[in-house]
């Protein structure tokens, strides 16, 4: 199995349970993400509630929790959005903190792709949320998320060279 960690707060954002897209010249990747339920058990113990005196409403409330799974699964943390500025000031700071941890050929690959990136998540900023690893490290990487056209199920966004691959 390989896990995707932020290469900045070493936060685990990804695994390869969760395939991706490569868009943007390889510099975001594209991950479908679905709404499921957690905590609901429904256990048929072959009785008859009926014949024993029990109701449909008996039993224990199982608090069944709907949630989406790669936020659940890599305990992501929702933030609040970002307008422009914010936004912009942000990108700024991460291309500097990144680019400290990249060399050679992937330090020009980030350089080269990562301003069509910033393009694009630009253009989608309203409809955007905000997730941070579980650390909440300040200068970690965000992943983003948004609801394609008449999706129920969010898409999720990581920039790719901000990720490093590791084996288990």
């Amino acid at each position: 199995m390989l896990v995707y960690q932020d290469l900045l707060s070493g936060d685990e954002l990804l695994s390869d349970s969760f395939p991706y897209k490569e868009i943007h010249n390889g510099a975001l990747w594209e991950v479908e993400g679905k709404w499921v339920i957690q905590g609901a058990v429904d256990v048929d113990i072959g009785a008859n509630p009926s014949a024993e005196g029990g109701g449909e409403d008996e039993g224990v409330d199982d608090q069944a929790v709907k949630v989406v799974d790669i936020v659940d699964t890599f305990r992501l943390q929702e933030q609040p959005a970002f307008n422009k500025k914010e936004f912009v000031t942000w990108v700024k700071r991460y291309i500097k903190n990144l680019s400290g941890k990249l060399e050679g050929e992937k330090l020009d690959e980030f350089k080269k792709n990562i301003e069509g990136a910033t393009k694009f998540l630009l253009s989608k900023l309203s409809d955007l949320q905000f997730f941070v690893g579980e650390s909440m490290h300040d200068d970690g990487s965000l992943v983003f998320a948004y609801y394609k056209e008449g999706a129920t199920d969010p898409t999720f966004l990581y920039i790719a060279h901000g990720l490093k691959e590791i084996k288990c």
